[in-house]
């Protein structure tokens, strides 16, 4: 064992923050579809949110934004011309797709891969897999620049392995971190990773749902088991319940987030509760860890309510005296039964005794709170050495950031903004200078 830390790579909301609602099955993302973004306050929302954990010793970084528009996208189907003669024309034809190749959708960078730490392969290194999100147009063509965002972040082959995403067929279809967990007594330990599923490919008689789309496969989860060289005693597969996806709980992160030997988790979030635990239990006590799993009641919190507070999809972090602070959107606290709940736990002697609640409204608005936001990498201090540095959040990259957004980014975003070949310009040149404040040139094909 190495002693390990984990970081939240924070995804920088980008310029283009739009409300296209493209996602179905995220209710959030539906009901404000077409209304007015501000995507200066949603990037200095996730700003301010790394600076304050940064701030109180969490080690915190930044996963910058994917350049948009994707003008690849709108050419390859068929939209040519200059690029105002394509915005123009994808626009007129087909709005909905011109949504899609503008979508800041990359900021929820729990969807941009799945990670194991050193601790867990075989070959000591930390693997990554870019999710291949292929359930949705505007999430379907985010994979490549992740590899190439990931590749460029933890180059050291020494110590870093980043795949390409699964094949890009309904039977992998695979969302990242947004359906994955690590357990373990510390980061640094070996650990036990669970996989949740919504769906079968290949067993037509498995549970899945009716109304909305299942987006995580057990056969993708299996290949990142396979491809991160896990090991088999230390891997647990859970079916999730697929009543939940039809009410809006899309990722298994919207109704279960885990955190060292801590599961926290609906009722209804596993198709069946028994079955996952007890192997989870068996598996960390091979580790030498002890589950503690915090269910929490329907009577005590609905399914809908947990999905409009986005309780669930909160943040569990270690605090130096080994207790647990959650993470949670300032919704909860405006959800009379989720504040009830919250406020009983930290009271009580269970492991999380704090709350720090963020005001995270664009990107709540837009269907994702703050374990949207980040993804989780446990590193040892060789390895954290070994990562590109001016992505680490400091008090100096947050004020060049803010000023960066002030700069650069637009307070309000419509739909028939879109179409304006100008924000394209804004955002091409956003990102030009990005690349040279995070010290990555060449991180975008811009041409």
């Amino acid at each position: 064992m190495q002693p390990a830390r984990e970081y939240n790579f924070d995804g920088l909301v980008g310029p283009s923050h739009n409300y296209a609602g493209l996602s179905f099955g995220n209710v959030a993302s539906f009901s404000n579809v077409k209304s007015a973004s501000n995507p200066k306050e949603a990037a200095l929302q996730g700003l301010a949110k790394m600076r304050a954990l940064a701030g109180r010793g969490f080690a915190q970084a930044v996963m910058p934004p994917q350049a948009r528009p994707n003008f690849r996208l709108l050419r390859s189907i068929g939209f040519t011309g200059t690029d105002a003669e394509v915005l123009a024309r994808a626009y007129r034809e087909s709005p909905v797709i011109l949504a899609c190749a503008y979508s800041a959708s990359p900021m929820w960078t729990a969807n941009a891969a799945t990670v194991s730490p050193s601790a867990d392969t075989l070959d000591g290194r930390v693997h990554f897999t870019a999710a291949n999100l292929n359930n949705k147009l505007h999430r379907a063509m985010e994979h490549q620049q992740a590899a190439r965002t990931l590749r460029a972040i933890f180059a050291d082959a020494a110590h870093f392995a980043v795949h390409d995403a699964l094949p890009l067929t309904p039977a992998f279809g695979d969302e990242g971190a947004a359906n994955h967990t690590r357990f373990g007594a510390s980061h640094g330990d070996r650990g036990v990773e669970l996989f949740v599923y919504g769906r079968v490919e290949f067993d037509p008689s498995a549970p899945s749902p009716k109304k909305y789309p299942a987006r995580q496969t057990l056969e993708a989860s299996q290949a990142i088991a396979r491809l991160h060289g896990l090991h088999g005693e230390r891997t647990v597969f859970a079916s999730q319940n697929p009543d939940v996806i039809d009410q809006g709980v899309f990722h298994n992160d919207v109704i279960a987030v885990g955190n060292g030997n801590v599961l926290f988790y609906h009722e209804q979030a596993f198709a069946d509760e028994a079955t996952v635990l007890s192997p989870l239990r068996t598996a960390m006590a091979g580790v030498g860890a002890e589950l503690n799993a915090v269910r929490v009641d329907t009577g005590q919190v609905s399914v809908a309510d947990a999905v409009s507070s986005y309780l669930f999809n909160s943040q569990l972090l270690s605090k130096p005296d080994g207790s647990m602070a959650l993470v949670v959107p300032h919704e909860c606290a405006e959800n009379e039964a989720v504040s009830r709940y919250l406020q009983g736990l930290v009271a009580g002697a269970g492991p999380v005794n704090e709350l720090i609640d963020f005001d995270l409204r664009q990107s709540m608005r837009n269907g994702g709170g703050p374990a949207c936001l980040r993804l989780r990498v446990a590193l040892t201090g060789a390895e954290a050495a070994a990562m590109h540095q001016g992505v680490v959040m400091t008090e100096a990259l947050y004020a060049t950031l803010v000023a960066w957004v002030e700069k650069h980014y637009r307070d309000q975003v419509e739909p028939k903004d879109l179409a304006d070949p100008q924000l394209a310009i804004e955002c091409m040149a956003a990102l030009e200078d990005l690349e040279r404040i995070l010290g990555l040139p060449g991180l975008y094909d811009l041409a």
